[in-house]
């Protein structure tokens, strides 16, 4: 590559993120939380330049799993970090992010790509098999881990025990191993939409691919430092105006999904609604599949307990979003009405996270 190349935008935001970030200029006042707002939304838009390289040059869906994977093993390591030095005080810290993250891709991304999608194209077209093997895996997981927890008998609340929760994790790492096994090998098709016009775009030499993949890692590694240096600051935002406390975890769950969220939608503004639906679906299947199983084995280890049941108004939150998912993804096309329905959930969700 030549240096000038470096001089893009997308090289220039991480650089100077990780550098402001170790400065310790960061919570110093205003101004400098602004300054570092400003880098952070400019290293997400790097991330998604950067995961849109490596997927033009593995092809899909390798593209959308490599961004996917990358977002979910940072948000494990923000929960168990915070979980650590937090100890019994953080104990529904990995159930509300999970819940938030979850949330926010079923009804926020994929609401927006359909929405988009729809205004742009009136309808986009996708492989029904590849939603339903999704929606599936996801449903079985969002049952065993946010919902069965308040059902069981062992412990009183919203708790497994040891015992349970070991097989409930070895339950996701299967579920997603085969699911795995299922996109990439065994069934790639049903996530694959034939290009008309391969030869307009750009594959990346090798050489491009592996410095791209350098820097979405310390892209997506930055974004999460940042935004975890920067919730003291969005905590304070929040209290001043009498917000709950939960809408902290909500709002820093978006701005580490703001890459995929990002990349999802620039999909389906190019009529690749089969790329949003993989990144969205595969992003949730990925965050609540390994974050639980990786929480769970920490919360062993230091004997931390860990509150995963949801309430009686999530689980209804949850049902609701999954059902309308479900619904607007069977029949392998989108319109305005299913991503305006989604947003609406979102709507709920945001609002009753404020008016309980």
């Amino acid at each position: 590559m030549k240096l000038k190349e470096f001089l893009h935008y997308t090289y220039i935001f991480p650089v100077l993120a990780v550098v402001y970030y170790f400065s310790g200029l960061m919570g110093n006042g205003v101004i400098y939380d602004i300054i570092a707002g400003i880098l952070l939304i400019g290293s997400v838009l790097s991330a998604v330049h950067h995961a849109e390289m490596v997927a033009h040059k593995v092809g899909e869906p390798f593209g959308t799993i490599i961004l996917a994977l990358c977002i979910t093993i940072i948000e494990v390591a923000l929960i168990i970090s915070l979980m650590v030095a937090g100890g019994d005080q953080a104990i529904t810290l990995a159930r509300d992010t999970v819940f938030a993250a979850v949330m926010l891709i079923l009804n926020g991304i994929l609401g927006i790509c359909i929405l988009v999608g729809g205004v742009k194209y009136h309808e986009q077209f996708f492989a029904r098999t590849s939603a339903t093997t999704y929606l599936v895996s996801t449903v079985s997981i969002l049952i065993l881990t946010l919902v069965l927890p308040n059902f069981t008998s062992s412990v009183n609340g919203p708790f497994y025990n040891q015992a349970q929760l070991i097989f409930v994790s070895i339950a996701c790492l299967v579920i997603y191993g085969v699911f795995l096994m299922v996109q990439t090998v065994r069934h790639r098709s049903y996530f694959i939409v034939p290009d008309e016009h391969p030869e307009e775009h750009y594959i990346p030499t090798l050489t491009k691919t592996l410095i791209s993949f350098g820097f979405l890692v310390v892209c997506l590694v930055i974004v999460v430092l940042m935004a975890k240096g920067l919730s003291d600051t969005i905590e304070g935002m929040v209290q001043s105006v009498g917000a709950p406390k939960s809408l902290v975890g909500v709002i820093i769950a978006a701005v580490v999904l703001l890459p995929e969220g990002v990349a999802a939608i620039r999909a389906a503004r190019a009529n690749q609604i089969q790329s949003s639906l993989n990144l969205a679906l595969g992003s949730a299947l990925a965050s609540i599949g390994l974050t639980i199983p990786a929480v769970s084995v920490v919360c062993i280890l230091y004997d931390i307990p860990l509150v995963l049941g949801l309430d009686k108004k999530d689980i209804i939150l949850l049902s609701l979003s999954v059902f309308i998912v479900m619904l607007s993804l069977s029949r392998g096309k989108t319109n305005i009405l299913y991503g305006t329905v989604l947003l609406v959930n979102l709507a709920a969700y945001i609002f009753t996270v404020i008016v309980p």
